[in-house]
């Protein structure tokens, strides 16, 4: 039933009455963990959007051109053993794309503002990582292009956007999708870690559910430095084990299969085990880069639309890669919590480079509808909710550029 509500351009509605991601036969879902490569990619190029947001407000009222969304996180290399280890060769941080250096005559200190925020995310989330010893961090941002920067100093406060792209948010989450976020939260959580301070933070969740069954599959690392031996490495792992057991007792599903650490082979020593120095697998297996981990929603659906964009790090102001994306998946759960009788809902935005952010060249609804919705009301009520939301963009976008929306 395509539909077009008034007052909003370039709206198309669809209501579908096909089944929904929670009753297909099989869904799958994953998480990647704070000390995950890709995860601290994502986050640690998004504070220093943050940071330089903040710069650029604090020095010039406005958020300027950045782009700080081409970060790779080069895996070291490390000696690990029952007891301990050491550090042969540190991991490196590389902060690349693009950045506004100068503004008239006033220099922005961009490489150590980066810098700064890379030693400040470390210290407060991996905090075995010693910074002049096991991080190495090269910033090679360069300034913006000319027409790419003028954007900045056009005149309205609606910004154009720098970008023609595609995105697409959804709502609710599914049972599955809950259960794997939350159980990646509970491992990282402060609370967790005082119970068990030598699990690392590199922490991976894959679930998949057929039919009301849940199968999960989780890769922690153990703290090398508190792990005496094999058989100290094996109990504590029971333990964990059993703490997740227990956490995953209320989860809505028939029957829970937890694997964990399913590479492990006893009796081969330090090598049939999965060990850390630092937390995460950064330090000698495992590279990561921006745009490969979590959607912005925290979890990576496969039987879900998803878009290219990595909105981690992206101008905040006038990437429409990143406001899009962000702005779809909100577009998406308040339509589901304000419009009755929805089941499942999903949005896409597609943005037009030099148009205004305010105004997608397409914004299209697709509704999977329950038993009681009324058709009739559908358009008018969807229509009003994305003007509604459409129409505070400036404050969405300031909401963007002081971090008060995670990106993975």
């Amino acid at each position: 039933m395509p539909g077009r509500p008034p007052k909003v351009p370039n709206i198309s509605i669809e209501i579908e009455r096909s089944i929904p991601v929670s009753g297909q036969a099989v869904e799958i879902v994953e998480r990647k963990g704070l000390g995950h490569p890709d995860y601290i990619c994502d986050a640690v190029m998004e504070r220093i959007s943050v940071a330089l947001s903040r710069e650029y407000i604090k020095t010039f009222g406005t958020v300027l051109h950045h782009n700080i969304d081409k970060g790779l996180l080069v895996a070291g290399e490390t000696e690990k053993d029952f007891g301990g280890g050491k550090i042969i060769k540190p991991m490196e941080l590389i902060i690349g794309d693009r950045a506004t250096f100068f503004a008239g005559r006033t220099r922005v200190p961009v490489a150590d503002i980066a810098r700064e925020t890379v030693r400040d995310w470390f210290k407060e989330n991996l905090p075995r990582v010693e910074i002049k010893k096991d991080l190495k961090i090269s910033v090679v941002l360069k300034p913006g292009s000319a027409e790419l920067s003028d954007i900045f100093l056009r005149r309205g406060k609606v910004k154009a956007a720098n970008d023609t792209s595609a995105s697409v948010g959804y709502a609710p989450f599914t049972d599955t999708e809950k259960a794997v976020y939350d159980l990646e939260r509970f491992i990282n959580s402060p609370a967790f870690k005082l119970s068990f301070p030598e699990s690392g933070e590199d922490v991976k969740v894959m679930g998949i559910r057929r039919g009301g069954d849940l199968d999960l599959t989780v890769a922690c690392p153990l703290v090398a430095g508190l792990i005496k031996s094999e058989q100290d490495y094996f109990k504590r792992k029971r333990a964990i084990y059993g703490a997740l057991k227990e956490f995953l007792k209320d989860v809505p599903f028939r029957n829970v299969t937890l694997n964990f650490n399913t590479l492990d082979v006893r009796n081969h020593g330090k090598g049939g085990v999965y060990l850390t120095l630092l937390g995460t697998s950064a330090e000698d297996a495992d590279s990561g880069q921006v745009g490969r981990g979590n959607r912005v929603n925290g979890v990576i659906s496969l039987n879900r639309p998803m878009g290219t964009e990595a909105a981690a790090g992206k101008n905040p102001v006038s990437h429409a890669g990143k406001i899009y994306t962000i702005l779809a998946h909100q577009m998406a759960n308040e339509l589901y919590r304000r419009v009755k009788g929805i089941k499942e809902v999903y949005v896409w935005l597609l943005s037009q480079i030099g148009s205004p952010i305010d105004e997608p060249k397409q914004v299209y609804v697709r509704i999977i509808p329950g038993r009681s919705i009324d058709l009739k009301s559908v358009n008018r009520n969807v229509g009003q909710i994305l003007e509604e939301l459409l129409s505070g963009i400036i404050a969405f976008t300031g909401e963007l550029s002081r971090g008060e929306h995670p990106v993975c």
